[in-house]
């Protein structure tokens, strides 16, 4: 047994073999899984990716079932220090437990962070998904401009992305500068009507936490455009990220399509007709 530190840098006492993993985030669930099937034991309610995934379940992130999580007898339990209550975090060091923590703001910190989780704490070899991902990302145009977007997580109360986010530096990297960056808070609570005030180019609003829709979103901004995304690539930091630059890029340029096809069809239309 090693000690190891994790993104935090807390000492890590892990096992030199790593053979049994409870994941509390749903990315890193994935990750493992993609890298190391049948490492993991136990997993979140929310964890859906791998489709197949068929693990005990150990509740949420904000939730995690501290004795169900022992009784499983991991070697080792991966976390985020955003998506995990820290409480919860030393409860599960105080029975005695090896816990990992990763720190991601950027995507340059999220291959990182992915790689030493992955072959420090987990002992396995870096694998080739996360260089593909690597690759995707390299190869972006760095003078995409896609405007001023908010971006909600969440309506009632309303609130968005602000500072020092995974998900504002992924849409910073496709072209998309996030209205509310410079605010104090990461994720603040904004009056609608402050929303609207900002007159941004785009309103970006993922599926996830919050599940916008057509009929669940767009309709409370009005006059602008929005676009609709996978929140699991926009928030994600997994396997998902290989795919990410173009499912997103798609994602936001169809908006700019639809807008197109309007304009067209309104140039298109004979006087008297509407």
């Amino acid at each position: 047994m090693t000690s190891e530190r994790d993104d935090l840098g807390h000492p890590v006492r892990v096992p030199e073999r790593v053979q049994r993993i409870v994941s509390i985030v749903p990315s890193l669930t994935e990750a493992v899984a993609a890298t190391a099937p049948g490492l993991l034991v136990g997993v979140t309610d929310w964890c859906s990716h791998p489709a197949d995934l068929d693990l005990p379940r150990i509740r949420g992130t904000k939730n995690p079932d501290i004795a169900g999580i022992v009784a499983l007898a991991p070697d080792l339990v991966i976390a985020n220090e955003e998506e995990n209550r820290e409480p919860d975090l030393q409860a599960l060091r105080d029975a005695g437990l090896a816990v990992w923590v990763t720190r991601i703001r950027t995507v340059p910190e999220a291959f990182g962070s992915l790689r030493r989780m992955l072959t420090l704490a987990c002992r396995r070899e870096s694998p080739d998904w996360l260089a593909r991902a690597e690759a995707a990302w390299a190869r972006l145009p760095t003078d995409a401009d896609r405007g001023t977007a908010v971006i909600p997580i969440w309506r009632r109360p309303w609130m968005v992305v602000g500072r020092d986010t995974f998900t504002g530096d992924v849409l910073t990297r496709l072209g998309v500068s996030n209205a509310f960056e410079t605010h104090p808070e990461r994720y603040p609570k904004v009056p609608l009507e402050e929303l609207r005030a900002v007159q941004p180019d785009l309103v970006v609003l993922p599926d996830e936490p919050y599940r916008f829709t057509p009929d669940d979103g767009p309709e409370a901004f009005a006059g602008i455009p929005t676009a609709l995304v996978s929140g699991r690539y926009l928030t994600w930091y997994g396997p998902s990220l290989e795919q990410a630059p173009a499912v997103l890029s798609a994602q936001l340029d169809q908006r700019a399509l639809m807008e197109k096809q309007a304009d067209g069809k309104a140039i298109g239309r004979k006087p008297g007709h509407c």
